[in-house]
């Protein structure tokens, strides 16, 4: 059968933080079960946006670099009667980034919307008392660089040319606090001064492809997102009105992508009330 729906292609659809992700195995030193966890916040952002779009219509394509690491999604979304599919994507490799791309227009079309939600946690794994930068491996760096700077440049160029040729289209990406200004990393942060390109990236597309009909938007996640992993940290248990709601945030995504055109948001900051903006 045809695909009639529109596409939106959530690149990193899952968290660092959902049950058995990385980062929540490197917090607590095991795996968290998720059963009380509510469906929108199982996965973070990307988990939250994707449903967000399939619920509004879109087919998602769900993009992780092992399938497996989104079957849970997928089966979610489809659980709610909505349409979503995988295809593996490694913002490290090009190659990767456009056989993704050829697949998904082969499979289910041009997408309309491509969020780049992928994260990292290179650093994170380093002890304290090697917060500086020269304790921090090269390679660590490389993989930061890859997944903040090369790799959006390298889906930029891969997915913007088809928007442009039909004269619309979203191109949204999540960042954090740590893309307004460098800041020097804390013992079990990722290294986030990468971030700062990829907010210039999102400034100069926005310069570029605004007027071939592209929104272009650099979202500030300020905050602690809900996830398994996130809400069972002390600090979320000790002060749970710091910690930030995914499908809320999906909202924004999606609210910037049926904004009218004649007011375009280029930037938007999310913060939970009971905190200071960052700056």
């Amino acid at each position: 059968m045809a695909q009639t729906r529109p596409v939106a292609v959530v690149i990193g659809a899952t968290s660092k933080w959902q049950s058995d992700g990385r980062n929540t195995r490197l917090a607590h030193g095991h795996d968290i079960d998720d059963a009380d966890v509510p469906v929108h916040a199982r996965w973070g952002v990307g988990g939250a946006i994707a449903q967000k779009f399939a619920r509004e219509g879109f087919h998602v394509v769900l993009t992780t670099r092992t399938a497996r690491n989104a079957q849970a999604l997928e089966a979610a979304i489809h659980a709610q009667g909505q349409a979503c599919s995988i295809v593996e994507l490694d913002l490290v490799s090009q190659a990767s980034i456009e056989d993704a791309f050829a697949t998904i227009r082969a499979t289910v079309g041009d997408p309309e919307v491509v969020v780049l939600n992928a994260g990292y946690l290179e650093g994170r794994d380093l002890p304290p008392g090697q917060e500086l930068l020269e304790h921090i491996p090269v390679e660590m760096f490389d993989t930061a660089q890859h997944i903040a700077s090369r790799g959006p440049f390298l889906v930029a160029r891969t997915a913007l040319p088809a928007m442009r040729a039909k004269g619309r289209g979203s191109f949204l990406i999540t960042n954090n606090a740590a893309s307004l200004r460098g800041r020097k990393r804390q013992a079990g942060q990722s290294l986030y001064y990468p971030r700062v390109m990829m907010r210039t990236l999102a400034q100069v597309l926005t310069e570029e492809y605004s007027s071939h009909g592209i929104h272009v938007a650099n979202v500030i996640v300020d905050g602690l997102i809900d996830s398994p992993g996130t809400r069972a940290l002390p600090i979320a248990r000790k002060r749970p009105e710091i910690v930030m709601n995914p499908a809320a945030i999906a909202d924004a995504f999606y609210y910037l992508h049926t904004q009218d055109r004649s007011c375009w948001t280029h930037e938007l900051q999310l913060t939970p009330y009971s905190t200071v903006p960052s700056f």
